[in-house]
């Protein structure tokens, strides 16, 4: 297994790993996005994320992407958006591979955080995330707001 920076060319099989994890996360028609939108945002002029993958085989079977967000406190920092493995080949340490060429990535440019969510039921990542030192922030809850929230409250 390798891990390497994602090629245009690996975004049909980076989609299927995003599908695959909307399946895992309970959300299976989550998904809107296109190869089309992951070719172009991610490698264009100025691409919007850096994407890992895994390999083995030939086949990847792992992916993660990345993209950086400003800290009014930290400065540059890292958001680890997704860390995706195929079902079929958890447990082989290939999302812990992933995990540190992240991780790996925010401290060659010197960034003071990276940063992700986790699912709260998801107790296996939350154990790895804590015995590699990350600090799981309890008080804290993520927003969203969705398209038709946004339309409801410009138009309220």
């Amino acid at each position: 297994m390798k891990v390497r920076e994602a090629v245009k060319e690996d975004m049909p099989q980076v989609l299927e790993l995003i599908k695959e994890l909307a399946i895992f996360e309970k959300e299976p028609d989550a998904v809107e996005i296109s190869v089309a939108d992951l070719e172009r945002e991610g490698f264009g002029e100025n691409p919007l994320f850096t994407c890992f993958v895994a390999e083995f085989d030939d086949e990847i079977v792992g992916a993660a992407l990345v993209y950086f967000r400003f800290s009014t406190w930290k400065g540059r920092t890292l958001h680890l958006e997704d860390l995706i493995v195929k079902e079929a080949q958890r447990g082989k340490g290939i999302g812990e591979a992933l995990y540190k060429q992240v991780m790996r990535f925010a401290y060659d440019r010197g960034l003071k955080r990276v940063a992700w969510d986790v699912l709260d039921w998801n107790k296996g990542a939350i154990r790895f995330y804590e015995r590699s030192g990350a600090h799981i922030v309890k008080d804290w809850r993520v927003v969203h707001m969705d398209e038709k929230g946004l339309k409801n409250y410009i138009n309220s």
